[in-house]
């Protein structure tokens, strides 16, 4: 073969192909907008916000995986399709000529709006408010292949209120083109039904695009915000948790306000995975926007908060798994220009379709805690999704507070110390001492006395009532542990059998390995270290090994991997299976088989599923116990109990003969 066929050239089938890959991410921006800047002294909303965050993205790669959508300035009727009763102050900006002279005439009346202008002011803000019209355009229009829009624009628009510009900001770009998105697309079918279609959520108060939608039910309006009481800027009750809508829009305003500076990934995070994200999923939006103010980013001089690039990144994977992934971040705020960048490009990488870097392990704070749990029961009565309870923040005083099942070790430890005089056992090794210390005892002849009974078991059942289904709250009075050992070990000490008593319910890491050993694991490690350090250094000749629930499979790991000692120590297993487990067998060596089942004692309710099985003997000597009940199976069976252990250790002299 010549590559050719009849002249032309054959494309080798091993050849790459031609770059078609469709972009259905975009990015809008235009250096324009940087006409608007500050002329006698810095200012926190320059120009360098826009451009740090283009050249950064642009070395990352990013936007040559984005489509570049040309930017237009906003048209008067576009203004006029937004607020009606906005537009004749918003207008108004570019309606006067912007001279020398009447810029210096307004600039006190501008300033005490925190905010400044020039003759480049209308051309920027118009562009910033095109630009985020026409992200949105693009992203909801239903003949358009972009799923995700990032429109880097300036001046922002979050806090510019329907009535009013201020805060650095002139047109609110976001309520604009939502109003338009919802005249010029399909979405206007949503104002008639069930589905809304907009989904809010910025780092910093937007009041203006609240109040733009205060009493809209067609527009979900979230913000995580600094609030200090209302007195961080812009001040007032307005932004708090109360404040959630008015007449139909009543409960579409969503409020977490941080009470102090320095929230973080951890505080945020756990904003959102209690109330931002199921809120959001009871909504189902049919759009995302994010008006992303990186106010809150690690080192910005106005917000002093601390998310990092990360964490920005995980909140913007979180929503853009919404709305059949249609998203549109729009810049807002942000005023150190390195670290908007660095969150914009974590945000960006988002969106293109990379995952979020890796956070470390979190938790977040009290004041953080409380305040998610204020907000979660102030708008679980507008949202089902919304469980004040899972929300209910632990008491900071982790010195004073104990787990329940810490308290019922504790409590147990305490009742075979004082009525039958066991001792706590010592665990040298660390790993084990730190996960069962404490919840080893034993009589104190362990060393000395010929016969002895090494008793596996978790901690009891413990029964529970709740107050009520709204609370969920435990009624202390009628909740109670079921020890099903009490009547085993009084019948083992006056038996005069030493014991050895092992709960193998793990006291949980303080703070977990990423590769930390299963319970199951650990509980094995425990019972072979108990056999080789205790038992195997006594003089017990006569051992029973009994395990109850959680202690089968360790015992039965035990009988394998000590096979040769046990062989001649052990003259009995009992072990107690509820339902829901198989009795479990020994099949490693062979000889250990026959010696099983001729060692063996497996208690089972009568109508067990092992019944059913017609090779029920491999799994040892079975024997049904009239009991359904799997608390009270091991009292129930304790009689047939106690006359296979004195059958197998050749003593009558206590038989039970009841």
């Amino acid at each position: 073969m010549d590559g050719t066929d009849n002249g032309n050239v054959v494309r080798a089938t091993s050849a790459p192909l031609a770059d078609v890959v469709r972009r259905h991410v975009a990015v809008v921006y235009s250096s324009e907008m940087t006409c608007h800047r500050p002329l006698l002294e810095e200012h926190f909303e320059q120009p360098a916000r826009i451009t740090r965050i283009w050249e950064t993205i642009t070395a990352a790669g990013c936007t040559l995986k984005m489509k570049r959508i040309p930017i237009r300035p906003a048209h008067k009727m576009r203004f006029y399709l937004s607020i009606a009763k906005s537009t004749g102050i918003a207008y108004r900006l570019y309606e006067v000529e912007l001279t020398d002279e009447k810029i210096q005439e307004t600039h006190p009346y501008y300033d005490s709006l925190s905010l400044y202008v020039m003759q480049g002011t209308t051309r920027a803000a118009l562009l910033s408010c095109g630009g985020v019209i026409e992200a949105c355009l693009a992203v909801a229009s239903d003949l358009s292949e972009i799923k995700k829009c990032f429109a880097i624009v300036r001046p922002p628009g979050h806090h510019a209120e329907p009535t009013q510009h201020m805060g650095f900001c002139f047109f609110n770009n976001v309520a604009v083109a939502i109003r338009n998105i919802q005249r010029q697309t399909s979405v206007k079918r949503v104002m008639l039904s069930l589905s809304l279609i907009s989904y809010l959520d910025h780092f910093v108060l937007g009041n203006g695009t609240q109040r733009a939608f205060n009493d809209d039910p067609t527009v979900l309006y979230v913000s995580l915000h600094r609030y200090d009481n209302g007195t961080f800027y812009p001040c007032g009750p307005f932004g708090g948790i109360q404040s959630c809508g008015e007449g139909p829009g009543l409960g579409f305003s969503v409020n977490i306000p941080w009470p102090c500076e320095g929230m973080g990934d951890a505080e945020y995070i756990h904003a959102f995975q209690h109330i931002v994200m199921p809120i959001a999923m009871e909504f189902a939006p049919q759009l995302v926007i994010i008006s992303a103010g990186f106010d809150a980013a690690e080192g910005d001089p106005l917000g002093q908060c601390c998310i990092t690039p990360a964490g920005y990144a995980h909140m913007t994977y979180m929503l853009s798994g919404l709305a059949s992934g249609r998203l549109v971040v729009a810049l807002e705020g942000g005023y150190n220009v390195e670290a908007g960048a660095r969150s914009a490009l974590a945000v960006t990488k988002v969106i293109i379709g990379e995952p979020p870097d890796e956070l470390p392990p979190m938790t977040a704070n009290e004041q953080a805690t409380e305040v998610v749990w204020l907000v979660a029961k102030e708008q679980s009565r507008y949202w089902k999704n919304v469980n004040p309870k899972a929300c209910e923040p632990r008491e900071d005083v982790e010195i004073s507070t104990f787990s329940i099942p810490e308290i019922l070790k504790l409590h147990r430890q305490n009742y075979l110390s004082s009525n039958h005089r066991m001792m706590n056992v010592p665990l040298v090794n660390e790993e084990i001492g730190e996960r069962f210390g404490m919840q080893i005892m034993c009589t104190s002849d362990i060393l000395d006395n010929p016969t002895m009974v090494f008793f596996m078991h978790d901690f009891g059942d413990l029964q529970t009532e709740l107050e009520n289904a709204v609370t969920c709250n435990l009624d202390l009075e009628r909740s109670y542990l079921v020890d099903f050992s009490r009547e085993l070990i009084s019948w083992i000490k006056e038996a005069g059998h030493c014991l050895l008593d092992v709960n193998l319910y793990p006291r949980p890491l303080v703070a977990p390995a990423k590769k930390s050993k299963s319970a199951q694991f650990l509980a094995k490690e425990l019972v072979i270290y108990l056999w080789d350090n205790y038992v195997q250094l006594s003089n017990a000749q006569r051992v029973i090994l009994i395990g109850h629930g959680p202690g089968c499979q360790p015992m039965i790991d035990l009988l394998q991997q000590r096979w040769s000692s046990v062989s001649t120590k052990v003259k009995g297993v009992v072990q107690v299976v509820g339902h829901l487990k198989v009795p479990l067998a020994p099949t490693q060596p062979e000889e250990i088989v026959p010696w099983y089942l001729e060692h063996s004692f497996v208690a089972v309710p009568a109508n067990h599923q092992v019944f059913t099985a017609k090779t029920k003997k491999r799994h040892g000597n079975i024997v049904p116990i009239n009991e359904t009940r799997a608390i009270k199976l091991i009292t129930n069976a304790l009689p047939n109990i106690q006359r296979f252990v004195q059958a197998q250790l050749g003593d009558d002299q206590h038989m039970d003969t009841s």
